[in-house]
C-alpha cells in the first residue's frame, strides 16, 4: 500500500534534519576558529576531523568540547550585550539629578521660577 501523505511528511521530516544538520556542523566549524584555548595545529586538527568524517567528528567534538562551547558563546553575548550597553549609555545621556537641579538653579537665576517654585521643585526632585 502506498500512503502519499507519509511519504510527504518524511520528506519533509528528512528536509529539517538535513538542514539542522548543516546548521550544527557550521555552528561547530564556526567555534572551533573561535575557541581561543585551541592552536592552529589544534584547529587544523578538529577541522579535519569534522570534514573527512563529518558524523563521527561532530559527535565527538560535542562530547569533548561540548561545554567549553557553550561558556564560549555565553562569554561572546555578554560582550556583546555590554557593547550595546555601553553605545546606547553614551548616546542616549541620562540626566542626574545634578544635572537637573543645576537647571533649576538656572532657572531661579535667569527669573523664570520663583524661589518658592525652585524649593518645592528641588524638594520633589531629592525626594
Amino acid at each position: 500500500m502506498d500512503y502519499p501523505l507519509l511519504s510527504a511528511f518524511l520528506t519533509m521530516a528528512f528536509f529539517f534534519l538535513w538542514i539542522l544538520w548543516i546548521f550544527l556542523l557550521v555552528k561547530i566549524i564556526v567555534d572551533i576558529f573561535r575557541s581561543h584555548d585551541l592552536g592552529g595545529w589544534g584547529k587544523a586538527g578538529w577541522l579535519l576531523f569534522v570534514i573527512v568524517l563529518p558524523f563521527l567528528g561532530v559527535f565527538v567534538y560535542l562530547i569533548a568540547r561540548g561545554r567549553s562551547m557553550s561558556e564560549r558563546e555565553m562569554a561572546k553575548v555578554k560582550e556583546q550585550e555590554q557593547v550595546f550597553q555601553d553605545y546606547v549609555r553614551s548616546t542616549a545621556r541620562v540626566p542626574t539629578q545634578a544635572d537637573e537641579l543645576s537647571k533649576l538653579a538656572q532657572l531661579r537665576d535667569h527669573g523664570d521660577i520663583s524661589d518658592a517654585e525652585y524649593q518645592k521643585a528641588k524638594a520633589k526632585l531629592l525626594t
